[in-house]
């Protein structure tokens, strides 16, 4: 007997879903609840590159699908309404993160990275807005 009769005999509805290891999106599967009230997550909907499919067992996050897909826009993340409770994150790949450079110590920072500075919250020398010299 395969495993497609077992579960037919049974009444359950199996899905197999072929996942990729390296994905940008991350769940997390205590606070994320799948949007249960809802006919279809929000994340899901705001997917611009369909990459999300919804959970079969409602109150279980979304399942990433075409990870390789990913744009990296941030859309399913700004559209979760419990992404500031750490329902769902983005891993921007190392290329893509925002770097800056401090031009008194030359010091590169990354996103994401441990001990990271202060706020530089001085105007800058120039001021907000630069005089132009007019001949």
């Amino acid at each position: 007997m395969n495993a497609k009769s077992k579960a037919g005999s049974r009444g359950e509805k199996k899905v197999y879903i072929a996942k990729s290891n390296q994905s940008i999106i991350k769940f997390d599967h205590k606070s994320c609840t799948g949007c249960a009230n809802l006919k279809e997550p929000m994340c899901v909907k705001a997917c611009r590159t369909d990459m999300l499919l919804p959970n079969p067992v409602k109150g279980k996050p979304p399942t990433v699908v075409y990870a390789d897909e990913c744009c990296a826009c941030g859309c399913c993340v700004h559209a979760c309404p419990r992404a500031l409770k750490g329902a769902i994150t983005m891993n921007w790949p190392l290329a893509m993160s925002v770097r800056w450079k401090r031009k008194d110590t030359g010091e590169h920072y990354r996103i994401r990275m441990p001990n990271p500075p202060p706020p530089n919250t001085k105007p800058p020398v120039s001021g907000y807005y630069p005089k132009i010299k007019r001949g």
